[in-house]
């Protein structure tokens, strides 16, 4: 049974060659119930579901009935795991299709947890309420803190079990996102598809997402520059606000630049470019600091792929594209103080703004500040929280970067404003994270989920409230672990 509530399908990526894809249909689950309807990202849709009753949504939004015109397809994808390549592909992911909105934007509708798929290996190809929860949750906090990512459009519990360490309530995640074309996918043509094939596939992604190279004289050394360009912004935003994506393999990112799987992902609190929370990253690989190198790594892996498309001649093909790879540590430096000078409120670089900046990171590793919270001192000391340790070191910081600041145009007040905008008073808090999800996936009660998730829509404000969310249990994050719910 099909419905129609204002979807529009165009399904391009079901027009690819055999392999780039398998016809798969959910799996029906047996009493589907409604969670969460996203109704910010529904506008930006255009999807009305005001005229729809919650039975019927249920069952759309967990599979058990399709919107007219979709065409369900799970995606085959390869990728690097902790550097280690792997056949791959949608586990427990569907493409239900392409939706386009009334201005032209393209948009992938993926069911996550909706069942086995020709990719689901051992898998049972189902998800946790828990871990859906959490991504729609997260999803929402990257949103309203600016960062681009995959965004959640609903969640519908399946009434049944899913099996994992203990028995958890099982779940549907509906995930939107520009597409879901990963540099694993360009690795999977790479390995196992026709030069014709790989061809096809680089065309198709240059005229989906960047239709301005498709006439550039080299089409596939300007599409790794741009990827390279957009995920360096991606993680430059990533470092900003302390966000540690968990589980960076080269098929967890978009070449849209959108940050999409970030399932055990989680925020920094205490300052540590160590610091990692991913139960599967056992040696850190994918740690806060470790982020950018990983990123440039990943890309090479991408670049590898498009190296006979760069030109016939593949030392000449290997040279262009590591020119392109070699830039991005010095380019990501660059940009990086940039980004740190504008979140200590300065309206220009120079040698002195780099020295504080220097300055205050070392100290911040040093004293084990809170990252997010440092920031929000420095602008306002005056309502320094009593659990924020403000030791002479920093006093003496604070009074050079008070009369840096004075200097520059606007002083103070202009220099406050730019940090509350750029400065988040508001993120996921790992131990608030955690009760609100324990609490409304093994409870069912979702009073602190729909408080901490009210909180996060607005993240950037120039005066503290609530500063009892900045407190981080004393112990908690050193015993904290996220993981993947697979």
């Amino acid at each position: 049974m099909k419905t129609n509530k204002d979807w529009n399908f165009d399904n391009t990526y079901k027009t690819l060659s055999q392999g780039f894809f398998s016809i798969v249909n959910p799996m029906p689950v047996e009493k589907p119930d409604l969670i969460l309807l996203n109704s910010r990202l529904a506008d930006e849709l255009s999807l009305d579901f005001s005229e729809t009753d919650r039975a019927e949504l249920a069952s759309i939004f967990s599979g058990n009935q399709l919107p007219e015109g979709a065409e369900p397809i799970s995606q085959a994808y390869a990728g690097h795991q902790f550097g280690h390549f792997t056949m791959l592909g949608d586990g427990r992911a569907i493409v239900l299709g392409e939706h386009l909105s009334p201005n032209g934007k393209r948009y992938d509708i993926q069911f996550k947890g909706s069942g086995r798929t020709p990719y689901s290996r051992s898998g049972d190809g189902r998800a946790t309420l828990y871990s859906m929860l959490r991504e729609y949750l997260i999803s929402e906090a990257l949103h309203h803190l600016g960062i681009p990512a995959s965004g959640s459009l609903a969640v519908a519990k399946t009434g049944q079990p899913v099996y994992r360490e203990t028995v958890h309530p099982g779940a549907v995640l509906t995930r939107v996102a520009s597409s879901h074309i990963r540099i694993g996918t360009f690795e999977y043509a790479s390995r196992f598809l026709s030069r014709e094939k790989q061809q096809e596939f680089l065309d198709y992604t240059v005229a989906r997402h960047y239709p301005d190279l498709e006439e550039t004289e080299n089409k596939a050394l300007d599409l790794l520059k741009r990827v390279a360009e957009k995920q360096l912004y991606l993680v430059l935003e990533w470092m900003r606000t302390g966000f540690i994506h968990g589980v960076l393999n080269t098929d967890n990112m978009s070449i849209s630049g959108e940050a999409i799987d970030f399932g055990p992902c989680s925020f920094m609190n205490t300052f540590d470019p160590s610091t990692a929370f991913s139960s599967v990253d056992i040696n850190k690989r994918y740690a806060f600091s470790n982020q950018p190198g990983i990123v440039q790594w990943n890309l090479a892996i991408f670049a590898g792929t498009l190296l006979p498309f760069i030109d016939d001649d593949e030392e000449k093909a290997r040279k262009s594209a590591q020119e392109v790879i070699r830039e991005f540590e010095p380019r990501f430096k660059d940009e990086w103080y940039r980004m740190m000078e504008k979140k200590l409120g300065f309206s220009k670089s120079g040698k002195q703004e780099k020295d504080l900046t220097d300055q205050l990171i070392s100290w911040m590793e040093k004293s084990k500040a809170d990252y997010t919270n440092t920031f929000l001192v420095i602008a306002n000391p005056d309502e320094t929280p009593g659990h924020f340790k403000a030791d002479q070191e920093f006093r003496n910081w604070h009074d050079q970067w008070r009369a840096a600041i004075e200097k520059q145009q606007g002083g103070l007040s202009e220099a406050r404003r730019r940090m509350a905008q750029i400065n988040p008073l508001f993120i996921p808090r790992n131990h608030l994270v955690e009760e609100a999800l324990t609490e409304a996936s093994g409870g069912g009660d979702y009073a602190k989920f729909d408080t901490l998730l009210e909180n996060l829509k607005n993240p950037y404000r120039e005066q503290w409230e609530a500063k009892e969310l900045q407190n981080v249990p004393p112990g908690f994050d050193e015993q904290y672990k996220t993981f993947c719910g697979t």
